[in-house]
């Protein structure tokens, strides 16, 4: 699995226990609704700065979402 799509996979999960719609969540990070989307999708790589303003938003620190992405790569390679 690629980083992106791990990622994807990791913000879609903390945005929906958040009880949050994708927009919402670009709103309160001030970022776009379709890149949040794309973010979910795995189609596009997040930046540093859109990394630290979604953990914000959620509520999560930076290092847990990239960790949680980090896991479920090595959960991936493993199978």
């Amino acid at each position: 699995m690629k980083p992106e799509e791990a990622f994807g996979l990791i913000l879609k999960a903390a945005r929906t226990r958040k009880g949050l719609s994708q927009e919402q969540l670009a709103l309160s990070s001030e970022l776009d609704r379709t890149f949040i989307s794309m973010l979910e999708r795995g189609q596009r790589q997040p930046s540093l700065t859109s990394i630290l303003c979604i953990s914000a938003s959620l509520d999560i620190p930076a290092d847990e979402l990239i960790r949680k992405t980090v896991e479920i790569m090595d959960e991936d390679n493993k199978a």
